[in-house]
């Protein structure tokens, strides 16, 4: 009968890996990305408005929180948009209460307004007139840059 050699036969034992493959990881976290990559353009949200282009300077939000944005669409509905926002049309005096009582909160919130460029221009000084009578004196308009 012969021997059994110690490395082969029935009595081998084998030592678990430590090692752990992390190539099906990497492969499952490149696919996510291009998942997110691909969806967070359409996860933007907000009132259609076709604003008015024009050369003018970037405001520094680093030292303001978030603004409340108005927004007046085509049709002259007013829009309050405040982080997450619904897309229902307010009344300005509703808007109006609405801003007060953040500014109230918040003083240095700033207070932007997206007009239409095919709104009737008298809508938006109207709404500036009405915030400005509310005690909202610094009042900003967002605009696209102008094409060259």
């Amino acid at each position: 009968m012969a021997a059994l050699h110690p490395f082969r036969g029935t009595n081998k034992k084998h030592r678990p890996m430590s090692e752990i493959n992390v190539v099906p990881y990497i492969d499952v976290m490149l696919v996510l990305l291009v998942i997110f990559m691909a969806t967070a353009p359409l996860l933007t949200q907000g009132i259609s408005v076709e604003l008015p282009k024009v050369d003018s300077e970037l405001i520094d939000e680093t030292k303001q929180a978030d603004p409340l944005i108005v927004s007046v669409n085509q049709k002259g509905d007013y829009f309050l948009e405040v982080g997450s926002s619904n897309k229902k049309a307010i009344e300005l005096d509703k808007l109006l209460i609405r801003v007060k009582a953040t500014r109230s909160q918040t003083p240095d919130t700033a207070v932007l307004i997206r007009g239409d460029e095919r709104v009737p221009y008298g809508k938006v000084v109207a709404l500036m007139g009405q915030l400005q009578q509310s005690g909202i004196e610094n009042v900003g308009l967002i605009t696209e840059p102008a094409e060259n």
